[in-house]
């Protein structure tokens, strides 16, 4: 029988847990699956924690996780993915715009030969102002990562432990999952889903998260691509700089040795070209760029994986 853990970061929607409980239940008692829902709330300020428990109580498929205060999406992932004890991992929304009746088509396509089934909404019902920067945006991370998805940062994804295990979430990087995936080698497919109307609550995102999804894509292009050797980067760019400094220098020095030793050049005084300010200063810099890159290297070769970017401050009686 398939075996299912259900991760839900939650934060301040108390009002939505029982009924995605219940959802989720229904569904698992029709297909015939078991299963564990994990809600880990994320620093909620409402009564969140105490819903949570409640449902804890009442079925022990329920387990629960608070944080100390709010640490973000991708922490909340992590704990839910360290605590989940199934191969197979769902992540869905607390907000019920994921539609739990979904789930089993999101087993087959991952028993079809994938690795990762990542949501696709078809037919957003958001407002216009995030629909069509969104649209930007993903075509902006398929082809800058070279994973071709209509809708990368769908709430809802399926994927094998295995990718868990391999992927390190922190920041705002859960948006890029599925990149992060494919990266290391996994299968990766959409599925198109049906998105809800939000019932209760309001939205998380605001316009500064595209902005820093802009940011962390640098950051994943720059991980997918020099992750373990750094220097291949900023030592790229510090020849490239060092050499233009290093040409202009001495296309400088020929031209003082003829004026001022040969003398058979007139020409402006070196001191006052603008060559000589630009060569000296690609010539630092390149020199900047190379250290840096051994920095790096050093750093990689030398460190660990960073440690748990949150905090818990208590579990469900099925965690203790």
């Amino acid at each position: 029988m398939t075996a299912l853990s259900v991760i839900v970061p939650v934060y301040n929607e108390a009002e939505s847990l029982r009924q995605l409980y219940t959802e989720i239940q229904a569904v698992a008692v029709q297909v015939g699956f078991t299963f564990e829902l994990i809600f880990v709330d994320d620093g909620s300020r409402d009564n969140s924690w105490g819903m949570i428990q409640q449902l804890a109580l009442a079925d022990p498929a329920v387990r629960g996780i608070r944080f100390r205060r709010n640490f973000g999406k991708a922490a909340a992932l992590t704990a839910g993915f360290q605590a989940a004890r199934f191969p197979l991992l769902m992540m869905m929304d607390a907000d019920l715009q994921d539609d739990p009746a979904e789930i089993p088509e999101f087993l087959a396509r991952l028993n079809s030969g994938f690795d990762v089934v990542n949501g696709w909404k078809q037919r957003r019902l958001d407002p216009w102002h995030k629909v069509y920067p969104s649209k930007v945006f993903n075509a902006m991370v398929s082809r800058l990562t070279g994973l071709s998805l209509h809708d990368h940062n769908c709430g809802i994804k399926l994927v094998r432990r295995e990718v868990t295990s391999e992927i390190r979430l922190y920041g705002e990087l859960h948006r890029f999952i599925p990149v992060l995936a494919h990266a290391r080698g996994f299968r990766v497919s959409e599925l198109p889903v049906h998105h809800r109307v939000r019932q209760h609550g309001v939205s998380k995102y605001g316009f500064r998260r595209f902005a820093r999804g802009f940011l962390d894509l640098l950051t994943v292009s720059f991980l997918m691509s020099y992750r373990q050797r750094p220097q291949h980067m900023l030592g790229g760019l510090g020849l490239l700089f060092f050499g233009c400094g290093v040409v202009g220098l001495g296309y400088l020095a020929v031209i003082w040795v003829l004026m001022n030793v040969f003398g058979v050049w007139t020409a402006t005084p070196i001191g006052s070209r603008p060559l000589l300010a630009y060569s000296l200063a690609a010539t630092l810099l390149g020199g900047q760029a190379l250290s840096l890159g051994l920095l790096a290297e050093l750093i990689v070769h030398y460190t660990s994986r960073a440690g748990d970017a949150f905090s818990i401050a208590e579990c469900t009686s099925a965690e203790s």
